[in-house]
This record gives structure tokens, sequence and C-alpha cells, in this order.
């Protein structure tokens, strides 16, 4: 079979920022992409081919993903109109897509539809949504109270508000917070954490204990104290500097956990502890977060190893698990560790998101901590039996039960 060039030049690279790269290959700025994407309508108006044409525009939607209102190339309505009838669903869908971040109103009003729509298969509502939330659309975040009702899609409505600023979210938000099971809570918390007007609702919510000052994870105080400063500290306190008392904490901590009250201790409590504070970020057993390293290798039998670097994470962090604060123009602050970057965008993985791409010219700030993504002060959070049972889990040599 006959394949032209611009097929041939796209396979090769397989998404549109590969393409921009090798078109200019020493760019680290913005680059213009009106001809390559021009080239890349192009082609797919020669390609007949269903399978062909989803690799294609897959590729340009994963080299577009983070980006909203992009110019649609000269060409894209009249082919959007065509792939629109084509009778593969799939192919209809993509072009939705990828209409919807070349501003395309009539696409963002189908998918708008379609999470309205209560008799739509709920994995395609989700979909929908999160597309429209990835375009920061603004009437989808007026729905996002009404999705909180629905098991399937709640989860995600939590977190919309982080995605589009609400005036209403915090109200919404925590009045149904102590109905919500244990990982909605905690979405909750971690959404009213993203900006300074939901931050400052939550911590009012903790000061008039609506909220537990316990249900707040440190890596959320931290960022509720980067963001609200000494009115923080008045509710929380200052939090605590550990690197400072390394070793009178590491000191403690081998003073309680004892060989005998290890062998005495639950590894599937321990199991149970992992899960509600470590495995947000670090995989164990195939189990948990890829944001921090893999635990399962590690030298865990090792106390003084695990002491060290759970007293002191940042003692010393390699380079790429160093935690990148971004606040972006529309006043969002997200913490997380550059899994990639180019010209154009910034690839976090966050405690809430294993991915989340911000478009470079929606960040307004981006500071490199010297900090771990692992906040200090887990152990002092956690009561003595547990931290116990945490070490007992992490020293085993394969997995055991969760508690239940």
């Amino acid at each position: 079979m006959n394949v032209c060039p611009g097929v041939r030049l796209v396979q090769a690279f397989g998404c549109l920022s590969l393409l921009l790269t090798a078109w200019f290959p020493c760019a680290a700025a913005p680059l213009d992409e009106t001809e390559p994407l021009q080239l890349l309508v192009e082609t797919l108006n020669s390609v007949d081919d269903a399978g062909t044409l989803k690799s294609l525009m897959q590729g340009m939607l994963k080299g577009l993903e983070g980006r909203r209102n992009v110019d649609a190339p000269a060409r894209w309505p009249a082919l959007a109109a065509k792939l629109n009838t084509h009778q593969d669903l799939g192919i209809r869908d993509l072009t939705n897509q990828l209409s919807q971040i070349f501003g395309d109103e009539a696409a963002v009003q189908q998918a708008l539809g379609i999470v309205n729509d209560t008799t739509a298969a709920p994995a395609e509502r989700l979909r929908q949504l999160q597309l429209l939330l990835a375009q920061q659309n603004q009437e989808v975040s007026g729905l996002l109270e009404g999705l909180l009702n629905e098991p399937e899609l709640q989860l995600t409505a939590v977190r919309g508000y982080a995605s589009v600023e609400n005036a209403a979210a915090p109200a919404v938000l925590l009045k149904r917070y102590a109905a919500f099971a244990p990982d909605l809570r905690r979405a909750v918390i971690e959404t009213l954490a993203t900006r300074k007007s939901y931050a400052e609702a939550l911590l009012t919510a903790v000061r008039d204990k609506a909220v537990a000052r316990e249900d707040v994870p440190t890596h959320v105080a931290r960022s509720l104290n980067t963001l609200l400063g000494d009115r923080f500290e008045s509710v929380f306190g200052k939090l605590p500097a550990l690197g400072e008392d390394r070793e009178k904490l590491i000191a403690k901590w081998k003073s309680v956990i004892t060989p005998v009250a290890l062998e005495a201790a639950d590894a599937s409590r321990g199991r149970a502890v992992f899960k509600k504070t470590c495995a947000a970020c670090h995989l164990l057993y195939g189990d948990g977060g890829e944001i921090g390293p893999d635990l399962t290798g590690s030298n865990r039998a090792n106390l003084d190893y695990l002491l060290l670097n759970s007293v002191d994470p940042s003692y010393d962090v390699p380079a790429t698990y160093r935690m990148v604060t971004i606040q972006t123009v529309d006043g969002r602050v997200v913490n997380g560790v550059v899994a990639e970057e180019d010209g154009t965008r910034v690839v976090l993985k966050t405690v809430e998101k294993p991915r989340l791409v911000i478009a470079k010219s929606d960040i307004d700030e981006r500071v490199l901590s010297k900090k771990s993504m692992m906040p200090d002060g887990q152990l002092e959070a956690l009561k003595p039996e547990e931290v116990i049972a945490l070490v007992k889990y992490l020293r085993t040599t394969e997995q055991v039960e969760l508690a239940k």
C-alpha cells in the first residue's frame, strides 16, 4: 500500500509534540505550530483507513494535551464536518475532542449535553466531564454541584472545582463534607487547598471544627501554609522544621520500634497505615502511586534507612523527586514532580492526579523546592502503635492482607 509522505512523517514521530521538536529541533520556547498542524490536517484529509486516522488523531491529541483554545488550522472546520459523519464512532469522538481544543462551540455544547444526559453511559459522561474540565469550561463548572450526587461522577466533580474557579465551591463542598466517604473527604480537602479563596474557607472550617485538624494531610497543610502564611499558623501553629532535630527524632523512634514491639505488631494493620499515609505517592508490591520511588526493591529491612527517609525525607533528595510548585494565571496552586516537559507544556505527577498537564502559557509562577514531595512530619502525625505496624509492614518480603 502506498502511504503519503505526511502519514509516514506523523507515524514516525507519533505525536504533535515530537513533530514540533523535529520541525524546530533546538526550540525551548513555545513554538509556532501553524505549519505542522496544517500538515497534519492535510494528512488526515488524505487518509481513508480508519485505523490510521485514529492513530494520527490520537497523536494530535497527545501533542495538544493540556492546551485549550488553540487556533484551528484553516482547513480543520471542513475536515471536521466530514469526519463527524464517519461511520466509525471512535473517529467521530476524536473529532469532537480536537474540535473542543480548537474552540468549536458546537463541539463544546455536544459534550455538555452528554454530561447532562442521565441516560448516557456513566463512563462516557465521565470522559466528557474530564475533557471539559481540562478545557476549563465555565459552563461545566456550574454543573458540578448536581454531579456530586452521582457516584460515578462525584470524585471528578469534587476535583473539578480545582480545575475551574467557582465562588460557590467552598460552601458546596463543606456542606457535604461530613456525609462523604473518606476518599471524597480527602479530595475535598485537597481541592480546597488549591486556591487562596478556597483555602481561607477550609481554614475557617478547621478552626470551627467542621473539619478535623487531623483530616488535613501534611502535604495539604504545607500548601495551606504557602497560601495563607500567618493566618494558617494562627490555627495550625508552625509546621515543624524536622531536619534540625533529625538525630533526636531517629533516636526517639528507635526506642519505640523495638524488636519486641515489632514482633507483636500486625503487618496487615501496617498495610492500612501505609495506604492512608504513603500509598498516594509510593508503590509497594505493585499497589500505590508513582510520584515517589517504588519501595518494593528498596532497603526496607534496614530500620535506620526507613527512619532517615521518614523523619527527614529531604535530607538527600534527588532532583527528579524535588517538589515543584506552580501557580497558574487564574490563581490555582499545584504541587508535584516534573514527569515531562517541552516547549509548550509541563507534565506533573501530583498526589491528586498521576498526570497533570499544564500549558506553559498558563503558568504565572514556578518554584523548584529543595524539599522532597514527601512531607516532613509523617511519623509525628501517627500514633506510636501505628508507626510500629507501618514499619512491620514495610519490612515484609511479600504482600499481606489489608486490615479491615
